[in-house]
């Protein structure tokens, strides 16, 4: 698989808001388009005529066309989807023109399959972000990760570095607003006159 062969973006499903990964790539001089949860993988392909067919009405020539369009669409935020049971609906659109394409719920083996594919391609194109090799460590490569795969510690730590509360002596690490409980020292019951 190519650099470039593949583009995958989040998109929020227009009912429920859930997000999902939509992603496609070239696939024999056709185009195959998945949408995922990470749970289930729906998928359509399009075949090399069945693009040509769509091409003359949306004036794209080739699968890398489609997967350009699909690039821009993914940044400009006009990937949609509705998620049914079965089935999932897929909106592309881009200026006045709009792509509708209906995807199927692939059965458990193919789909594992699918998702281990995903995972990986991510994984090798976050390393070719970063610049090094696999084995380079990925503290030095998070600064030039995107904001979306940074850990939460490192978001949280990147917002509220600017102003940074001290501890004072006797507080709760876990409660911050409480103070620690002294250890009780003990009563004497018996009178000592």
């Amino acid at each position: 698989m190519e650099k470039d062969d593949i583009c995958f973006c989040t998109v929020v499903d227009m009912k429920s808001q859930g997000k999902y990964v939509c992603y496609t790539r070239s696939k024999g001089g056709g185009l195959s388009v998945r949408v995922t949860d990470a749970a289930a993988v729906w998928s359509s392909d399009c075949s090399e005529d069945t693009l040509k067919q769509l091409g003359h009405r949306l004036s794209l020539t080739s699968t890398e066309d489609y997967i350009l369009r699909f690039r821009a669409s993914c940044l400009s935020g006009d990937v949609s989807v509705v998620v049914e049971n079965t089935s999932v609906a897929l909106r592309v659109s881009s200026g006045l023109t709009e792509l509708n394409l209906t995807l199927t719920r692939m059965e458990a083996p193919q789909a594992m399959q699918e998702l281990k594919e995903l995972l990986f391609t991510m994984a090798d194109r976050l390393t070719q972000l970063g610049g090094g090799s696999p084995a380079a460590s990925p503290l030095k490569n998070l600064q030039r990760c995107p904001a979306d795969f940074k850990p939460r510690q490192q978001q949280l730590n990147d917002a509220s570095s600017g102003t940074v509360k001290r501890r004072l002596p006797g507080a709760s690490l876990i409660n911050p607003g409480t103070k620690k409980k002294m250890q009780a020292t003990g009563v004497a019951f018996e009178d000592e006159d």
